[in-house]
């Protein structure tokens, strides 16, 4: 424990305490598994909230990065590099959209394209001034000051004012309240096709196939933020794919890095993507080339892999299996592919100290929104690595109120 107490004590004394993660210091990672300091193995669960869907450490992705790291790393967009160009051809190609800007994190790529959807409205659609984008209660989309300006969470808002204006939050779920809200300022509507940060709610059937319809009725751009729920995590490869919707706007990142490099993009064809002419949008590391190198490889494996079709496969197995386990402190089993939610009931206390008791059993999972437990284990996860965790799962699940092992 030596060495477990010494690196928190060094992170809690020189880390800004804007986190709380759970007491286990990790120094390796190889597929699905993790070892902390003191070498103890760990099944990783949480995928760095969808970051990891190859698995920690993939050997092509890997190969990749010290290909590309031995070549040239950065160029800026100042001058082209040989490598943007056949990773955005790829990602099209992939997603059958006609355009993709490259950035770096989920949060820049919203951004992106809160500001690609506002010059959208105002130079095509006519809007004279205040453009107005409808997004959700339980939204998730990052956090510089405009996107948690339409958070709904006081915790994302409270101390960070003022915020900036030209969203209407809506009932997650309901599309009658969408139609009734869009407006002649409507230019967009913003959703997660699954809220993964709001403990993995599910919106009820349809719900997507009726937002896209109502935003081609008014000439309003749908804008899927896949983020969490693209490249493979739901068992396609992007939920919007479940019901037939091709958005406007496509937002992806995470898995686009294959767990090594931050990249992110944003997808949509010419008509829109030519709101933005050289000088009104940048990133000095967006579409670098190591990024592009990375993005191609981590691409490729999901792919190749048939990781979509495994995660569908392996999640709906999961899941079944979790709702047999008939724990009486769970509510619900909720999510789709490999991103789930085990709900707790009210009395069974918050998720944390059954997150840290299965920490102590090897499973590294985490908890969102104070009662839910969410599972989303790397997508090359296989049945009997999952068949060997679900006794120690329902041990803890079982319990009234959770304590770890020791």
């Amino acid at each position: 424990m030596k060495w477990t107490q010494q690196n928190l004590e060094e992170a809690e004394r020189y880390s800004a305490h804007n986190y709380h993660p759970l007491p286990v210091v990790l120094a390796r990672g190889e597929g699905v598994y993790v070892w902390d300091v003191e070498n103890r193995r760990y099944l990783d669960m949480l995928s760095a909230y969808s970051a990891l869907n190859q698995g920690h450490r993939h050997p092509r992705i890997v190969q990749a990065l010290r290909d590309q790291a031995d070549r040239i790393t950065l160029t800026s967009r100042a001058f082209h590099n040989d490598r943007m160009g056949p990773f955005l051809h790829m990602l099209c190609d992939l997603t059958g959209y006609e355009r993709a800007l490259p950035m770096n994190t989920g949060a820049e790529a919203v951004e992106t394209a809160i500001k690609a959807a506002r010059k959208w409205g105002y130079h095509h659609k006519g809007v004279h001034r205040d453009a107005e984008i409808i997004v959700f209660e339980g939204n998730f989309h990052g956090r510089t000051t405009t996107e948690i300006s339409f958070s709904s969470e006081p915790l994302y808002r409270e101390g960070f004012g003022p915020f900036t204006p030209g969203f209407r939050i809506l009932p997650y779920g309901n599309v009658g309240a969408v139609a009734a809200a869009i407006n002649e300022r409507t230019v967009a509507v913003l959703v997660e096709p699954i809220q993964g940060e709001a403990g993995v709610v599910v919106p009820p059937e349809g719900f997507l196939r009726s937002l896209a319809l109502r935003c081609k009725e008014h000439n309003v751009l749908l804008i899927a933020d896949e983020i969490q729920t693209g490249l493979g995590r739901t068992g396609k490869l992007f939920c919007s794919e479940w019901e037939g919707v091709r958005p406007d706007i496509m937002i992806v990142g995470k898995a686009l890095g294959g767990g090594v490099y931050p990249v992110s993009a944003i997808l949509a064809d010419h008509h829109i993507m030519s709101v933005f002419t050289p000088g009104t949008h940048g990133s000095t590391f967006g579409g670098n080339p190591l990024a592009a190198a990375v993005g191609m490889a981590a691409l490729s494996v999901i792919v190749e892999e048939n990781l979509a079709h495994h995660a569908h496969e392996i999640g709906s197995w999961f899941m079944g299996r979790l709702r047999s386990l008939h724990a009486p402190a769970v509510e619900q089993v909720r999510g789709r592919g490999l991103l789930i939610g085990v709900v707790l009931k009210k009395e069974a206390g918050p998720a944390r100290p059954y997150c840290e008791a299965l920490m102590h059993r090897g499973i590294l999972v985490k908890e969102t929104h104070e009662r839910v437990i969410r599972f989303a284990p790397p997508l090359i996860i296989k049945h009997q690595q999952l068949e060997e965790v679900l006794p120690a799962i329902h041990e803890v699940l079982l319990q009234e109120h959770a304590v770890p092992a020791h």
